[in-house]
């Protein structure tokens, strides 16, 4: 139980890859706050954390507003004690050429997907500060390093907060806060489904798998077993890193 004692944040932890991450910190011992506005499957998702013998509460939060946040973070540090890891996780993505957006879609991706990486560091930060240790650890994409056609919007949204994940690093370090992202490939998600519906995307999927070396594409808990990594002792001594989750794919050093 590496994590006994401590609180985890999880932005967007009701399903796919933030379910994963909860629950495998609730496996580590963590205490879990999920917030996220799908409320009936984030209560689901706290109900079968607490089934692993730890804390978890669910809080309907949209996480693209401050007070929102700084209200449900509050509650979970009442709660539980203290704010001791971060996972900005919340994000979504509508793969379309850069033509055919508008400026309803930006402020969609640069919400979910930014702002409220910038909202819950923002409110989770002076928590850390004042206990002088803490962990920080966001969802970039490898789509953010390399560019993907069809997602100028999400790559761009992805690579601002891999940049500023770093920015912040050496910013806290002195605090003792650690701060890292991951960035993962493809993973086998609802969103994935989404943007790779029926037949054609199976075949997509299929033709994707081949170009990987690990011959497939990622899975939520492949991300979660990094992060957890990542919020744990064991790298203690990392912070201010950006790692591929990608079965080979990218191979960026």
């Amino acid at each position: 139980m590496k994590l006994k004692g401590k609180t985890a944040i999880v932005t967007g932890g009701a399903r796919g890859i933030g379910k994963a991450i909860a629950s495998r910190l609730a496996r580590d011992g963590a205490s879990v706050g999920i917030l996220d506005i799908h409320e009936e499957l984030a209560n689901k998702t706290a109900e079968e954390i607490k089934m692993l013998g730890v804390k978890a509460m669910a809080l309907r939060c949209d996480v693209t507003q401050y007070e929102n946040v700084k209200e449900a973070v509050a509650q979970v540090h009442k709660a539980f004690g203290s704010i001791d890891i971060l996972i900005n996780n919340a994000g979504t993505d509508d793969s379309r050429n850069f033509v055919d957006t508008d400026e309803a879609l930006w402020d969609k991706l640069l919400n979910v997907n930014y702002r409220s990486f910038l909202i819950a560091s923002h409110v989770c930060i002076p928590y850390m500060i004042e206990q002088k240790s803490g962990n920080i650890v966001s969802l970039g994409s490898d789509a953010g390093r390399i560019g993907n056609p069809g997602e100028v919007l999400y790559c761009g949204t992805k690579a601002a907060i891999m940049a500023s994940s770093k920015a912040l690093a050496r910013e806290l370090a002195r605090f003792g806060i650690r701060v890292n992202a991951v960035s993962p490939g493809p993973v086998q998600t609802d969103l994935w489904e989404q943007l790779h519906p029926g037949e054609k995307g199976q075949k997509v999927t299929e033709a994707l798998s081949k170009v990987i070396p690990m011959r497939r594409i990622g899975t939520p808990e492949d991300v979660a077993d990094v992060v957890a990594f990542f919020v744990s002792d064991d790298s203690r001594y990392l912070t201010g890193q950006v790692l591929s989750i990608d079965g080979g794919l990218t191979m960026i050093g």
